[in-house]
């Protein structure tokens, strides 16, 4: 029979597991959700806008700045990791920060933890747009990722991308490598997979989790939970407009002019807009049903 479990041995299992959800947490924290990333109203344009040092459209000084990495715009720690010392007083404003990141364009605060370690592990390092390519630096607007692809997107063109994401490169769903249908599909490189080609030699996968793409190694998913469409081509003229006759015949309007009569003959005119429409008609071919006898002689 089994020990029965103290209740300090309890209250040590639970304390465990709450610290490795807290450090789960942290690790996929949305980026929407970073103090670096988060909405600011300006003090003199009133314009929301990114959290950043400076205003982006009239670059005036925050009241209030807000720490990049902690999100705090007040220290009260008396003693603390502080660079700068205050002790007995709360410090805000300009009082308070002590860097400004190169990344996110944010102030950092005079914390010890903060300025070493933000630096480092800034979400927005490496953030530039997949579509219109500008970065922190470059635009106004938060900085979003793609549900799909996990890419990064600028608040301009994200529902624009997610909404034409789903969409693979190719004209089937076949796999790029045989002609079989693709079960697995890269979000990122817009290409299908089977289940032999999905998975390379020599590689260790891990079990109860998706597998990364042979390619990019971006995590694939199947193809069946996903509202996948392949790429189509329309080929053909566009025209200007059609406009269909009582006779039925048609015309078609452009840069050239073309008719043709289907009522009583079997004419039709082709010609500028300049020039006159002129009739055409069809070379002599004889009638078959003149009640002549026509023969077809075989060679050999």
């Amino acid at each position: 029979m089994p020990k029965k479990k103290t209740g300090q041995r309890k209250k040590a299992e639970k304390q465990k597991l709450r610290q490795k959800n807290i450090r789960t947490a942290k690790e996929n924290r949305s980026i929407v959700d970073v103090p670096c990333n988060s909405i600011m109203e300006c003090d003199k344009c009133k314009r929301t806008q990114k959290n950043r040092a400076f205003c982006y459209f009239c670059q005036q000084v925050q009241r209030l700045p807000q720490c990049a990495h902690c999100g705090k715009v007040k220290c009260m720690l008396k003693t603390g990791d502080c660079v700068i010392r205050h002790a007995g007083i709360y410090t805000t404003g300009l009082g308070m920060v002590g860097a400004i990141c190169d990344f996110c364009e944010a102030w950092v605060c005079h914390g010890r933890k903060c300025l070493q370690a933000h630096a480092c592990t800034c979400p927005l390092a490496d953030a530039e747009c997949i579509e219109c390519k500008r970065g922190v630096w470059d635009h106004g607007g938060r900085v979003f990722r793609c549900s799909f692809c996990n890419s990064f997107l600028c608040e301009d063109d994200q529902f624009e991308h997610q909404a034409s994401c789903q969409v693979l490169e190719a004209e089937s769903y076949k796999c790029q490598s045989c002609n079989r249908l693709g079960q697995y599909s890269c979000l990122r490189c817009k290409i299908c997979y089977c289940e032999d080609h999905v998975r390379r030699k020599g590689f260790k996968y891990d079990k109860n989790k998706p597998i990364p793409c042979p390619k990019c190694n971006f995590d694939t998913n199947q193809t069946k939970d996903l509202s996948m469409s392949t790429r189509t081509h329309k080929f053909g003229r566009q025209g200007t407009g059609e406009d269909y006759g009582d006779e039925g015949g048609f015309s078609y309007g452009g840069a050239s002019g073309f008719s043709y009569g289907g009522g009583g003959g079997a004419g039709y005119s082709y010609g500028d807009d300049d020039d006159d429409d002129q009739e055409y008609r069809a070379p002599y071919e004889p009638d078959y049903d003149d009640g002549m006898e026509y023969f077809l002689v075989w060679e050999f």
